[in-house]
């Protein structure tokens, strides 16, 4: 058995702009993996994040470090020690996965679920603007059921009533990505229990987020930045309700399958979620949203282009991919 393995950089266009409290962006850089061995390619995506200290030379130089290991028959489970957790194990994790399910010609789904997988409802993210253009971009998506919108400033009161607003029978998730403070936080939860928000998500910064195992948690909090790996669940319990899981931070669907299994045991609401990327990056996050109370997989959506074949949108509803795709 001899695989071949190769990473490469991808750059896809943004409809529009994607903003949020860190700034903004009009594309979207990818690394694409892919993975042959017998004629049998497997695939995978990931997306190096700078708030984790990733870059796309990083990560094509941390999936070259294991070229001769794949090549010589390295499976998933060593690679978990052999490469760190982040985006570039996720891209080989994942192409690795789609390369076994295609040798066997046993789904990905089907090895993982006790059901055939089913077409979900993911949240569809509103960016961070003023209130005015907030409420905006929300009316036109009002008839969504699920709207997450990007916040994360002093003082986002405005926005919170605006968006509420412009959509008032959709549930809203409020993603503050680490952009509240101590001073600030506790008025925000009031507002967005007024408005019956249903999730908070990552209001304050990962390392200084001591304050939530203190204040009344009046709208229930999900940890994002401060959550990769399932070792951080139990120090979490105190002051989180729920985690949002991606596989660009846990390194992949083979961890992150375990860390949703640990996430249950110990009572979390579940969210899977998403880098901005392509349908091949959400894929196998599709599969591993199943069941849980929250998918944000909207990443697709938001882009001016997309892989072909794509994950299928019907509105809100995203279906599972098929083989053609991933899995």
């Amino acid at each position: 058995m001899r695989r071949y393995i190769q990473a490469t950089a991808e750059t896809f266009p943004v409809a529009g702009s994607f903003t949020i409290s860190r700034g903004s962006r009009t594309e979207v850089e990818v690394v694409y993996c892919s993975i042959v061995q017998d004629g049998v390619k497997g695939v995978g995506e990931c997306v190096p994040y700078k708030r984790y200290g990733e870059s796309i030379d990083g990560v094509l130089a941390d999936i070259r470090a294991v070229t001769d290991a794949i090549s010589n028959g390295l499976g998933r489970t060593d690679l978990q020690t052999a490469m760190k957790p982040g985006a570039a194990r996720n891209a080989v994790d994942c192409a690795l996965s789609d390369l076994e399910a295609k040798l066997s010609g046993k789904a990905v789904a089907a090895s993982l679920l006790a059901s055939p997988p089913k077409a979900i409802v993911t949240a569809f993210t509103i960016s961070l603007g003023d209130a005015e253009t907030m409420a905006a971009q929300t009316a036109e998506n009002a008839h969504r059921p699920l709207l997450k919108i990007k916040t994360g400033t002093v003082d986002d009161e405005a926005r919170l009533r605006a968006v509420r607003a412009a959509a008032p029978n959709a549930r809203i998730i409020v993603d503050a990505n680490e952009g509240w403070t101590e001073d600030t936080i506790e008025h925000h939860l009031a507002v967005a229990a007024e408005l019956d928000i249903a999730l908070i998500e990552q209001p304050l910064p990962a390392g200084k987020d001591a304050a939530l195992a203190r204040i009344r948690r009046s709208v229930p909090i999900c940890a994002d930045e401060s959550v990769h790996l399932t070792t951080d669940l139990a120090s979490l319990q105190d002051r989180y309700d729920a985690i949002n899981i991606k596989l660009d931070k846990t390194g992949g669907l083979t961890e992150a399958l375990i860390m949703k299994r640990e996430a249950e045991r110990l009572g979390y609401t579940i969210m899977v979620g998403c880098m901005l990327g392509t349908s091949l990056g959400m894929a196998p996050a599709v599969l591993l949203a199943q069941d849980t109370a929250y998918a944000d997989l909207d990443g697709p959506l938001l882009l001016a282009r997309d892989r072909v074949p794509g994950l299928v949108y019907d509105g809100s509803l995203v279906h599972p991919p098929q083989t053609a795709l991933w899995g």
